[in-house]
């Protein structure tokens, strides 16, 4: 390519990249993503890395999603400060690094340079889960999507010929790194394998040792904690988070197929809001639809095509594709509404979409102009919409705890006024005011937070907090939009004789000043 024209591209990805930190940046000035206890966790265990000295290898309180990212962002704490914005700005650097290889990718696979820049424009101005789930973090998305579009990068020039043993090593390490990250890297995987040993077959096995054992190296805090750990790694895998029917039931395949079709694929196209069951606009997503089943007839066309000329590495897309619809549909994480794990789809949504605007531009210049405006459009009206909306641009899906951050200031207050800054309270409540208050109000999450009142003992992540509450001379009760459990808390300490306070702070119930300690299994819980 001609150096102007390089430049040019260049030039065009960095606007694009702008567009995409404007986008970040109003969502974080306006503060309409709430931070919340899935994201507290994190930040905790980035402050016990930096100041407590901490070794954290996954996720607080489980095995199958490693700790890079907290340590990422203990690096960022000791260099800015620990707060929030903070933790976001991470996210945010990260997503550019995202945006950037989805560019990369899009130019491999894509007809044209310039349909790789539209393939980047549509993830700088995404719809609302790509956006929500690499804004706030949950632990590692971020750095999984990054990894994996780095092993699909790699794998696509090995299978075209380009290659190298820096490569191989390199495929491994990325592959190994997701795969402590989290598990969900074997979306990626598992398609690259199958590609790579069809396209090169047996030959380069060298380079195959090589990459395994790249992997095994960056892998290997994984595979220590979990020979180290009765296998908790392993056990995890073979039986994912959901472990109790009567917490979170175990859906069967027929219905996952069906979720992922009404509300997996919806959020994903950014037709429905990730956190409830409302949909952006159910007239505007008939166009929309109608754009994204022409981009996938006409992804397949291009496959079709270029396996016609000897050339199917546009087929790695398609097996992304499919492996992940299987892996959605044959495990339990297919029970999660939340649509988190189809971030992967990306890939081929936005190189699909890009291949067809592409071929809509050499078409018709007004027919490329309406079919682009629309879908950016689209998507940033979900943004808009969703900022403007109750339960604002959350993580959380479950109603009754969408609210934002507005009274956290207030209840820790009160609760370091009234010195009494230990107690208990639900996993939503627990941790995130103990990030917020800087560790001062330690609140043991061994309340109930589900509308049948059955404690799960896995929302307890980080015991130690539970051992500073049960040591504590008094301990407070708060609550969160929860009136049965209100009633249910007045009508136990009445029973045992206790006399205590009430204090209402907005969707917060604070029960303090109990004449008597008692802890939630004392009182029958």
């Amino acid at each position: 390519m001609p150096h102007h024209r390089q430049g040019r591209q260049f030039l065009l990805l960095g606007i694009i990249v702008l567009l995409a930190l404007t986008l970040k940046g109003a969502l974080l000035a306006t503060n309409v993503v709430p931070f919340n206890s899935d994201e507290a966790v994190v930040g905790l265990m980035a402050r016990h890395i930096l100041l407590a000295g901490e070794r954290a290898v996954f996720y607080y309180g489980q095995a199958y999603m490693g700790s890079l990212d907290a340590w990422l962002i203990a690096g960022a704490f000791a260099r800015f400060g620990i707060s929030t914005l903070t933790m976001r700005l991470v996210q945010v650097l990260l997503f550019s690094g995202l945006l950037v290889s989805y560019w990369l990718l899009a130019r491999r696979f894509c007809n044209s340079e310039g349909a790789a820049l539209l393939g980047a424009l549509y993830i700088a101005l995404p719809p609302v889960l790509l956006t929500l789930y690499t804004t706030a973090t949950l632990g590692g998305y971020n750095e999984v999507l990054l990894l994996g579009n780095l092993v699909l990068l790699l794998a696509h020039d090995l299978a075209e010929g380009r290659e190298s043993w820096l490569r191989w090593l390199a495929l491994g390490a990325a592959a190994g790194l997701g795969f402590w990250t989290l598990g969900l890297i074997v979306v990626y995987l598992v398609p690259v394998g199958l590609f790579l040993l069809w396209r090169l077959r047996r030959h380069p096995w060298r380079r195959y040792l090589l990459a395994g054992l790249a992997f095994l190296v960056f892998s290997s805090p994984w595979w220590v904690y979990n020979f180290t750990h009765g296998q908790a790694g392993l056990l995890v895998l073979r039986n994912p988070p959901v472990t109790d029917s009567r917490l979170s039931p175990v859906l069967p395949p027929g219905t996952r197929l069906a979720g992922f079709f009404l509300i997996g694929l919806t959020g994903l196209l950014g037709l429905r809001y990730p956190w409830s069951a409302e949909w952006v606009s159910l007239l505007l997503s008939l166009p929309v639809l109608v754009f994204y089943g022409a981009a996938v007839a006409y992804g397949y066309s291009r496959w079709r095509a270029d396996r016609r000329f000897g050339h199917d590495s546009y087929g790695l897309l398609w097996l992304l594709a499919g492996s992940h619809i299987l892996f959605f549909v044959g495990t339990r994480f297919g029970s999660d509404p939340t649509g988190r794990y189809l971030l992967p789809l990306y890939v081929p949504v936005s190189i699909f979409s890009a291949d067809l605007w592409g071929e809509l531009r050499r078409r018709s210049r007004m027919l490329f102009s309406a079919a682009l405006i629309f879908v950016l459009t689209f998507n940033l009206v979900g943004h808009v919409w969703g900022a403007r909306g109750a339960a604002k641009i959350t993580t959380q899906f479950n109603s009754r705890f969408q609210f934002d951050n507005t009274h956290d200031a207030e209840l820790i207050a009160f609760l370091l006024d009234k010195g009494q800054p230990y107690g208990y309270s639900n996993y939503w409540v627990s941790y995130k005011i103990a990030f917020l208050s800087d560790e001062r109000v330690i609140l043991a999450p061994r309340l109930p937070y589900k509308e049948h009142l059955i404690y799960d003992e896995n929302d307890d992540r980080y015991p130690a907090y539970t051992t500073r509450v049960r040591e504590a001379d008094r301990a407070v009760y708060v609550t969160s939009n929860q009136p049965a459990l209100d009633a249910l808390l007045r009508e136990r300490f009445a029973g045992l004789g206790i006399a205590f306070q009430e204090q209402e702070i907005g969707p917060y119930r604070v029960f303090y000043g109990l004449s008597s300690n008692v802890s939630p299994q004392e009182l029958g819980y």
